[in-house]
Formats: C-alpha cells, structure tokens, sequence
C-alpha cells in the first residue's frame, strides 16, 4: 500500500484493516489490494509464488506519465521500460501513449501512459 499511495498517488478510498484489504483510487483508475495470507482471502486459484503478477501488465492512464515516472525514479524504483513514445494500431488508426512500466514491490507490471490522440 505505500508502494501505491507515497510512490504513485493512490489515494485510499477504503479499507478494511482486519481483512488486510484496501481499496484505492488515482484518477479514475480503481485499484484492490489484499495481502497474501490475509484472513477470509478466497481468490487464491494456485500456490503463489514471488514475483506475483507473472504476465499481468496493467495499463492506467494518467495526465503525465513523465511527471509520474520522475516520481518512481526519486521514490528509488526504476522503470522497467524507460518513459517512451509508442503508437498502436488500431484498425486503420493509430493510437499513441507517453508511458512507461514499472514493477510494484510484488513484481506486478504497471504501464503507467498518457494518451497522445491517434493518427
């Protein structure tokens, strides 16, 4: 959790001490998170293993991808793709990002972008 609210600006909306749960919010992007062996922990489909997240890559949108980045970077964590200009195609279009990934302290890949209209 402070990963997510120091770090990246998660704000908490919620959260449930006893359960080890906290529901967070940064810009529209809503976000759970409980711990491992928290108590009452029900979604657990496989033994866990570190990293957590394996092929997860979540996307969040934000108004400044770069600020945000530079935020990572002074909090001690480094990219694991560095803040980078890439378009994506999307049937005839093109839609581009400003954006770049980082690890949270679970191993969950978090691309962070900000969105730079389509071509």
């Amino acid at each position: 959790m402070q990963f997510y609210v120091e770090t990246l600006g998660f704000t908490v909306l919620f959260q449930r001490p006893e359960e080890r749960f906290v529901y967070l919010e940064r810009e529209g992007a809503h976000l759970m998170l409980e711990e491992v062996d928290g108590p009452g922990r029900r979604f657990r489909t496989a033994e866990l293993q570190q990293p957590f997240g394996r092929g997860l890559n979540l996307q969040i949108r934000t108004t400044d991808a770069l600020k945000l980045r530079d935020a990572v970077v002074r909090a001690g964590f480094s990219p694991l793709i560095e803040i980078e200009e890439r378009w994506y195609r999307q049937s005839e279009a093109e839609r581009g990002n400003l954006q770049f990934v980082v690890a949270d302290p679970d191993g969950y890949l978090l691309r962070f972008y900000t969105d730079l209209g389509s071509r």
